[in-house]
């Protein structure tokens, strides 16, 4: 009877999580997606242009999911308060999640304004710097709604509304796809636009994706009762401050994840324009596979906090297994893919009859290999990371990120890819050392809590 009843419980569990692991999953992927449509149409514009604008898509990116890590922070505490039936916790926090993304916006914002100075300093190629430019200084312009939108998607997920989201970035996807086309190619009577065409596209989408979910969140009843714009000029500094303690160790988290890539694609640049391209096609295909286990990870931070608002340390155990055994599953069907159509995935980008394009693939085909080892590493290590986060234990989390994706992963790579004459081959191996490093200690951390909180309940 009582193993009938653990088989009933995880079978819940896992249809649980599907619920809200396919939205969230789907929504992701398809928000990656405005990326993924961004560098394949820069390929069709050439080598170079797939080089700058690719590393400004990167570098926006790597910016949006650190600041996405601040106002994420919010999640586990709204699933928190869900699970206890605190409607006016919900509402307070939601309103301050707003004003926090506000706060963070503005200054990444002038950032990003000023990013040729700092690719300059890193050695990149002129001609990389200013097509980089030419996106970066339009795309600062969809960041905040980016933000907000992040911001109120984590809500109304751990309000258990999952499914409108993926509706919505789905459309925003298509909008910008098509944007990208029409602007970026000069179709239906525009002028040709090329780079700016498609960076113009890919604001606006954000904006797109942020209003239709504002009028949902307004028209629809069971989230209308929570009334969650109400009293939203009130600044609260104590919650703002509560967000901030949770939310900054996350986006830190995020940042040395997001940042082991980032800074190893800048240090590709250094080795050349075909290995950046090289790079670029191997990170945006990788970039969109990984965005379903980070979306299982979100759903694992939901539900482990509504266990956790109820106190109940199976629930959180078991929430926490279903999670990682899905990530792990998925991921290994996607190694198996990558692995046996390197060339497929590759033509989605370049024309491989291209002679031209010889020695780009043939990097990008090395390259592929080692990404793809390392994704059932990247979904373990994603979806612990959520469990920890619906824990909210985010500081130790955060210093384990520095030593394993710095301290290995950084270090390893740049040995490998400099000193011992791997070149990008060797970046991406310290990657996959950093993630496997980060599976590891994400593990043990959470082993650790689990004893203590079972040791606390009973």
């Amino acid at each position: 009877m009582v193993k009938l009843m653990m088989q009933s419980s995880i079978r819940t569990e896992i249809k649980e999580s599907l619920r809200l692991t396919i939205p969230l999953a789907n929504a992701q992927v398809a928000q990656a997606a405005t990326g993924f449509v961004d560098t394949l149409m820069m390929g069709w514009l050439g080598q170079e242009t797939i080089a700058g604008g690719g590393l400004a898509a990167t570098t926006f990116t790597t910016l949006l999911v650190t600041a996405t890590g601040v106002v994420v922070g919010l999640s586990p505490l709204v699933a928190e308060a869900y699970g206890a039936g605190c409607i006016k916790r919900i509402q307070q926090l939601t309103q301050q999640g707003i004003w926090l993304s506000v706060l963070v916006s503005i200054p990444i914002m002038l950032l990003l304004g000023q990013i040729d100075t700092l690719m300059r300093q890193l050695g990149q190629a002129a001609t990389i710097i200013t097509l980089a430019k030419t996106y970066l200084d339009i795309m600062l312009w969809g960041f905040f709604p980016a933000l907000v939108f992040a911001m109120l998607k984590s809500v109304v997920s751990s309000l258990s509304q999952p499914r409108p989201v993926i509706v919505i970035v789905v459309a925003g996807t298509v909008f910008n796809a098509i944007g990208n086309y029409i602007l970026g190619f000069g179709k239906l009577g525009f002028p040709i636009m090329e780079l700016k065409g498609i960076a113009w596209a890919s604001a606006l989408s954000q904006w797109l994706m942020l209003l239709l979910l504002l009028i949902y969140i307004f028209r629809y009843r069971q989230l209308r009762n929570y009334q969650l714009f109400q009293n939203l000029p009130q600044l609260k500094p104590k919650i703002l401050r509560e967000l901030l303690w949770l939310g900054v160790p996350i986006a830190i988290s995020f940042a040395f994840e997001i940042g082991l890539f980032t800074t190893t694609t800048y240090l590709m640049g250094v080795l050349g324009t075909q290995v950046l391209a090289a790079h670029q096609i191997v990170f945006q295909t990788i970039a969109v596979i990984f965005m379903v286990p980070l979306g299982m990870s979100f759903a694992t931070t939901i539900r482990v906090g509504q266990w956790n608002g109820q106190q109940n340390a199976e629930g959180v155990r078991r929430a926490a297994y279903v999670s990682v055994c899905l990530g792990a599953f998925f991921m290994s069907v996607m190694v198996i893919a990558l692995l046996i159509f390197p060339q497929q995935v590759i033509a989605v980008y370049l024309d491989v009859d291209n002679p031209e394009n010889a020695q780009v693939i043939s990097l990008a085909t090395s390259m592929l290999s080692i990404a793809a080892l390392s994704q059932i590493l990247d979904g373990v290590q994603t979806t612990v990371a959520g469990t920890l986060r619906g824990l909210k234990d985010t500081r130790m989390p955060m210093l384990l990120s520095f030593l394993a994706f710095w301290g290995v992963g950084l270090t390893s790579g740049y040995l490998l890819g400099f000193h011992f004459g791997f070149g990008g081959v060797g970046l991406w191996l310290g990657q996959l050392l950093g993630v496997a490093m980060s599976a590891g200690l994400f593990i043990w951390r959470f082993q650790r809590l689990m004893s203590e909180y079972v040791a606390q309940s009973t």
